[in-house]
């Protein structure tokens, strides 16, 4: 198969980057890592040094692709499909980037600090950054609730790039920083998110390694 990519069922960029692939139904092969298994980490160290899922390797174009926005515009530009994630206009292609980065920087990333946060051995954890970054999860829900009030997805009626990135940062963040009470709209934004037949997959295949994330 042309496309192998390399992920973990449980990581929540691997989830934005799952959404892009199964939105089009693009054929791939799924390579999981497990960075506690020394022969699976060397291989993909050896593939991508800076070691850090997802990562697309194209064997037919001889490429290998890391980051997920990255990832996402490639298989847009050579292997399209049905859904346009990330648009032919260039003004609305800029918004929606900016949207994804919106959400991989300001949601998804003050998320996994409180994540790994709680994941630190004992007396060595970091509470003062933690704080800081869920007063930036809070900044960024009072932000999405209001962009959310009149829309379906995040840049309107089409589903983008951008909401590839708003589903895995939105349902970890709700474990870390519960907003349903008092956002509704980013509420029922994910709730519309997590029914989209490609995220719900992508959820349905994460279930047996959700245990393993602290809440």
């Amino acid at each position: 198969m042309t496309l192998k990519f390399y992920y973990h069922p449980l990581s929540s960029f691997c989830h934005k980057a799952l959404i892009a692939l199964y939105e089009n139904a693009t054929p791939f092969e799924p390579l999981m890592v497990d960075f506690f298994n020394e022969e699976s980490a060397a291989q993909f160290k050896a593939l991508w040094p800076i070691a850090k899922i997802p990562v697309l390797r194209d064997e037919g174009r001889d490429r290998t692709v890391p980051e997920t926005s990255i990832i996402i515009e490639y298989l847009a530009q050579h292997y399209p499909g049905r859904v346009n994630l990330v648009s032919n206009d260039p003004d609305m292609a800029r918004q929606i980037r900016l949207h994804d980065r919106f959400y991989d920087l300001y949601v998804h990333m003050p998320m996994q600090k409180v994540v790994t946060d709680r994941l630190r051995p004992e007396g060595k954890g970091d509470p003062f950054g933690v704080e800081e970054a869920k007063d930036k999860l809070r900044l960024a829900y009072g932000m999405i609730d209001k962009d959310m009030a009149d829309r379906e997805w995040a840049m309107g009626k089409d589903f983008t790039m951008a909401d590839c990135a708003a589903a895995p940062a939105l349902f970890y963040a709700d474990w870390q920083e519960p907003f349903r009470t008092t956002h509704k709209h980013v509420a029922a934004y994910l709730d519309r998110l997590l029914a989209r037949p490609s995220y719900a997959r992508v959820i349905k295949e994460a279930e047996p390694y959700f245990k393993m994330v602290p809440k």
